[in-house]
């Protein structure tokens, strides 16, 4: 496998993918990537998304597909998706027949199962790696494709064949560790608070929130990372809220649709505390960075995985969970709690030391390389 000249990246994972690639562009420049997912945070707006948007960033090509879906949850919108999945394989298939990349690495999701078992029929070898503990639907088929699955959990070796399963950790982005930015100058003497609800932003997270983002930002600073999804609106309806407060209040609300990668270093460094979901993506960020969070498991997550990676940190006392069906005055006084006892939070990480591989772009490449 030394001789690739071309590699095909995919999945519903952005963060580790770009972190692979922006180590893959490190040790191989030689290397073409190219990228396939989704131009668009849903197939109902036009509104651009992170993967989208990041991948523009670094000047690399981008081919979009329109996947459809299989879900859990039946609705009309289930049905409209699940009608496109013809369409994805049919799309993928001209896709990876006019690319002829020499390899596919795959981050799961409805987006790289199609690209996936194209690319097992064209006879390209293919690659996956899997972010949760429990696989989701679709890497748990494409491990069957695939002639290495890359996995982050310990607890994820059960699901996989032992001859393909390599535990490699989680690739977090370089972009975590660079704490400068351009753009955003945030007041060190005031305790800052973090919200993200991921690439696509949470409703959810976005509602609990605005009911008490008054008395936050009173005490502290508040950067809210809302997401893009343009159904609910949150980001405007914020904005008015934001508008109304005070000025000097004003400056301590920061809100942002997206934190760029070219950003996000910067805030996390800033960030005394993180509420957010917890994906995969950010419980290796907060145990890379060692920060104190309140975690929101999302209810319907496959095999309840995020509650499972939230009671991880929970369970060691680096972390507190919290229902989002919960009361916002509750996630309140649990904000209050944290802050004043940072550092316990803070070093209770130690007990994590297992799930830090600092290397894992670096074991991942190599395997595909070896």
């Amino acid at each position: 496998m030394s001789s690739i000249r071309k590699i095909m990246i995919t999945g519903g994972h952005p963060s580790p993918a770009l972190a692979v690639i922006d180590r893959l562009c490190e040790t191989h420049p030689d290397t073409e990537v190219v990228f396939v997912g989704r131009k668009y945070n849903n197939q109902y707006e036009n509104s651009e998304s992170f993967e989208y948007q990041e991948i523009q960033s670094r000047y690399i090509r981008f081919i979009h597909l329109d996947a459809g879906r299989v879900t859990r949850i039946f609705s009309i919108r289930s049905m409209m998706s699940l009608l496109q999945v013809p369409l994805g394989f049919i799309q993928s298939f001209w896709i990876v027949m006019s690319e002829k990349p020499d390899t596919i690495l795959t981050f799961g999701g409805y987006i790289g199962f199609p690209v996936a078992l194209v690319g097992k029929l064209f006879g390209i070898p293919i690659f996956t790696h899997e972010q949760t503990i429990h696989p989701g639907m679709a890497n748990a088929y494409i491990s069957h494709l695939s002639k290495k699955t890359f996995i982050s959990f310990p607890q994820s070796q059960s699901y996989f064949s032992k001859n393909s399963a390599v535990l490699t950790g989680n690739p977090v982005r370089k972009s975590i560790f660079d704490t400068h930015s351009s753009t955003l100058k945030i007041d060190s003497n005031i305790p800052c608070i973090y919200i993200t609800g991921g690439s696509l932003g949470s409703h959810a997270i976005n509602v609990l929130i605005e009911q008490i983002v008054r008395k936050l930002v009173e005490t502290y600073i508040v950067i809210h990372q809302t997401g893009n999804i343009l159904e609910f609106g949150d980001f405007e309806r914020l904005q008015t809220l934001r508008s109304s407060l005070p000025q000097e209040l004003q400056q301590r609300y920061i809100l942002r649709r997206h934190i760029p990668d070219s950003d996000v270093g910067y805030v996390y460094a800033k960030s005394d505390i993180v509420i957010g979901r917890s994906g995969a993506n950010t419980w290796f960020e907060l145990v890379a960075l060692k920060k104190p969070a309140i975690l929101i498991p999302l209810p319907w997550s496959a095999y309840d995985e995020q509650k499972k990676q939230a009671l991880l940190l929970a369970d060691c006392g680096a972390a507190e969970m919290f229902d989002q069906s919960g009361k916002s005055s509750d996630l309140l006084e649990l904000i209050h709690k944290i802050l004043d006892n940072k550092i316990a939070y803070e070093t209770s990480y130690q007990k994590l030391s297992e799930y830090t591989p600092s290397d894992a772009s670096d074991r991942i490449i190599q395997e595909i390389y070896r």
